[in-house]
This record gives structure tokens, sequence and C-alpha cells, in this order.
């Protein structure tokens, strides 16, 4: 079963923005976006339901095309009344996981650099830092966008630590959870009714030791083994499609838990008050 989306996308690029977190006793993640103090910030003309900030020395000329680093999302007093309509609210029981292990597996050296066979197996053990570039590939406009809509967000580490969490949820919706526990993956795939917003979820297993704050690559992304993809042999993977940005055919497909978005939605996802409503209604 499939439902899709018809809408047409102004192509942009954005960059990085800056988040911090830290471990509290309810274990949630801090949801501050650290903002540039070194220049007035600067209104992007980008087609938007949000208003989008840069900041002057954050912007670079890459193959031709601007490009703005730690941009930052703020609502436009102008769409009050759609916003209202999209808000979150607390009686539908709805969470957003944060990607942090995903932040941390795509931070340099780590496990990318394994993968460019710039390092050897020591860069697939990787301490958790305090603060992250959510950026294209850990899905920071979803997550900016979610957030300024009213929708609670924990993150992977929570999961990890208390799988029992989702089930106080009637509904899940993941980011770019690409590497994640086996803890973690349990508790998502056996909850009844999970939104998988970005190709590429539930990808590759890692482990956290908590005593050291190392994150370690398990299983997964061609390690140990050349021929290993997905690090949990999950039958639902839909990693090809995390590479379909355009997203001018966009839909969901139906899967035994829930809905999988078929391609990689970090521009969509500012644009469309139709994707947005579907993932209210969900």
């Amino acid at each position: 079963m499939k439902i899709k989306i018809f809408m047409l996308l102004t192509p942009i690029i954005i960059g990085i923005f800056v988040i911090g977190y830290i471990f509290s006793s309810s274990n949630q993640l801090e949801n501050n976006v650290t903002l540039s103090d070194k220049s007035e910030k600067i209104k992007l003309d980008i087609k938007s339901l949000f208003n989008i900030y840069g900041f002057e020395e954050n912007l670079e000329i890459k193959n031709g095309k601007k490009v703005w680093n730690n941009v930052h999302f703020e609502l436009n007093p102008e769409n009050t009344e759609l916003y209202e309509k999209l808000n979150y609210q607390l009686s539908e029981k709805t969470i957003v996981i944060y990607p942090i292990f995903t932040a941390a597996a795509y931070s340099e050296p780590g496990f990318y650099t394994y993968f460019r066979e710039e390092c050897d197996e020591k860069c697939l053990t990787i301490e958790l830092q305090k603060e992250y570039a959510p950026d294209f590939t850990s899905s920071g406009n979803g997550f900016q966008v979610l957030k300024l809509l009213g929708y609670e967000i924990i993150s992977d580490i929570d999961v990890d630590q208390d799988p029992t969490i989702l089930e106080k949820y009637d509904k899940v919706i993941l980011l770019h959870n690409e590497y994640v526990t086996k803890k973690e993956f349990d508790a998502i795939t056996t909850h009844s009714n999970v939104l998988y917003l970005y190709p590429n979820a539930l990808y590759a297993e890692v482990k956290i030791d908590y005593d050291t704050n190392l994150l370690i690559l398990q299983r997964g992304h061609n390690f140990p083994e050349s021929h290993i993809r997905n690090g949990f042999d999950w039958k639902f993977d839909n990693s090809p499609l995390e590479y379909d940005m355009d997203c001018q055919e966009m839909g969901f497909d139906k899967i035994d838990n829930g809905w999988m978005l078929n391609c990689y939605p970090e521009r969509p996802i500012h644009q469309s008050k139709v994707l947005l409503n579907m993932i209210k209604e969900f």
C-alpha cells in the first residue's frame, strides 16, 4: 500500500547548525541550538513555511552554489494559523527520536574516516561529544521543524537506556537514525506505529559504553565483513531510497509496524504543509 504526495520543491543547499545535549536525571535531549554571535543574522531568501537565517561569516561557495552553515529556523508570524493546524498536541502521544549516534558516527575522525580507508579500525570507536552538527546527514532540518511545531523529542540514548519509554507513546517518529543499538532496534521494530521519516534508518548496529562514553560500530555498513549491509538483517531496510533527495514523487509505503517515506526529506520538510500534515495525521 502506498500513499503519494505530489509537489514542486525549491532546490536549496543548507549547511550545518550546532546542537548541544546533556545527560540529565530524565535523560532528556537538550534542544538548544547554538547560534553565531559574530555577526547579525541574515534572513535567507528560501521558499519555506518558516523563516530561515544564516550568518555572513558562515557563507561558502561550493560548485558555484551558496552553502549556508549554522542556519537557524524560526516560526514565521504570517503562518501562525497554519502552525496552529500543524502543531503537535500532547494528547496525541507522539515522540520523535533524535539521532545522536548517527551525528557521532559522521563526525571526523570517525566511522566515515574508516569507510574512506583513511583510518584503521580505531576510528570505529569514538567518544561521544557534548555538541554535534546535525547537518544534512543527521536530519538537522527535520529536527528543527518538528521542534518548532511542538513535538516532544528524545534521543537514541534515552531509548537505549530505557527501551520501554516508547510504550508510553501511540506514535514514534524516526529521523535519520542510521546507527542504533540492538536494544533500540528491538524497541522500535516491536512498536506498533512507527513513522520512518528518513530512508536508511536502523542500518547499522552500534554499542555504547556509558562508563567510558564510547560509541563502537558492531555490525553493518560492510563491517565486519564486506558483504554485510544492514547490521540487523532487517527485511524492511529501504536505504537505497536515501539518494532521492529531490522527492519529486514523494510517498509513504506501508510496512508491518508503520509507514516509510520513499525519499530523503530534508528539503520538503520545511516547505510542504501536505507532508507536515501527514506526519501529524498518521
